[in-house]
């Protein structure tokens, strides 16, 4: 048998039990792609990351419990927290990804996260789907390159969706991201992914790369509070910096632990 270390952290919260757990594995070697879903798929959590030390830098990968993942934010931020707390990281971590290089350093309490934007279509006339979906709530639909978006008029549409998930999962490989104005921050959001074995992601950095801009489009600012108004919860401090978005946020080590592998 083979021993590993495997960490999990809830990231975009400050308190265990808060944010989006994920599982973190740090490895001086590439594992198979096949045993690495395998992996992902026992920890049946909305990711599990793999990061291999090239030199200073992180070969990054994400992956659900069905498949790779091309982009995910709150796994990132998991993988750099595990690397400072753990591993004596000094600050900053950059990673190698599919969505090019993601960069985290330690800010205060807390941790700065460097996304590349994802732009978004807006979708014009709105699809069927999205009026049978939402009725009176929907004020526009939009997408990217990996998800579907839904603007609602207020939090409370957004509190109260109930989605039908069979449904949302013929989207797949596309997620659906719904939000709207906040009550007590700039905009809310929720994200749904059943396809990816994701029913509600609890908090979805990825999203961000995307909301980010939208709601500077729609607010003519840079700078914004969110909440991702899931069960679990959490809260992100976002600014457009040109073609980067720039999120902070906080994360929680909830356990350390070891696999066994044939």
């Amino acid at each position: 048998m083979r021993r590993f270390n495997m960490y999990q952290v809830d990231a975009f919260t400050d308190r265990v039990f808060g944010g989006n757990p994920a599982a973190v594995m740090v490895l001086d070697e590439p594992l198979d792609e096949g045993l690495m879903q395998s992996i992902a798929a026992e920890n049946n959590l909305a990711e599990t990351a793999f990061a291999v030390r090239a030199g200073e830098r992180f070969a990054l990968r994400w992956f659900t419990p069905v498949h790779e993942a091309g982009f995910c934010g709150h796994a990132t931020l998991a993988t750099a927290h595990c690397l400072m707390t753990e591993f004596g990281l000094d600050g900053r971590a950059v990673f190698d990804t599919q969505a090019g290089e993601l960069v985290v350093e330690a800010d205060g309490g807390g941790y700065r996260m460097d996304l590349p934007v994802f732009s978004y279509e807006r979708l014009d006339p709105v699809p069927d789907w999205a009026r049978d979906f939402f009725g009176d709530d929907l004020v526009s639909a939009f997408r990217n390159v990996e998800n579907l978006f839904v603007e609602l008029g207020s939090e409370a549409a957004v509190r109260a969706w109930v989605p039908e998930l069979g449904r949302v999962a013929a989207f797949f490989p596309l997620g659906l991201c719904i939000t709207g104005p906040g009550e007590e921050v700039d905009f809310v959001s929720r994200y749904f992914a059943p396809g990816a074995g994701i029913p509600e992601d609890p908090v979805t950095g990825s999203t961000h790369a995307t909301l980010v801009p939208f709601w500077a489009d729609r607010l003519g600012r840079t700078r914004f509070t969110a909440i991702q108004r899931s069960a679990r919860g959490g809260r992100i401090e976002a600014e457009l910096a040109g073609a980067r978005v720039v999120l902070r946020g906080q994360a929680v080590t909830y356990m350390a632990g070891e696999i066994y592998i044939p």
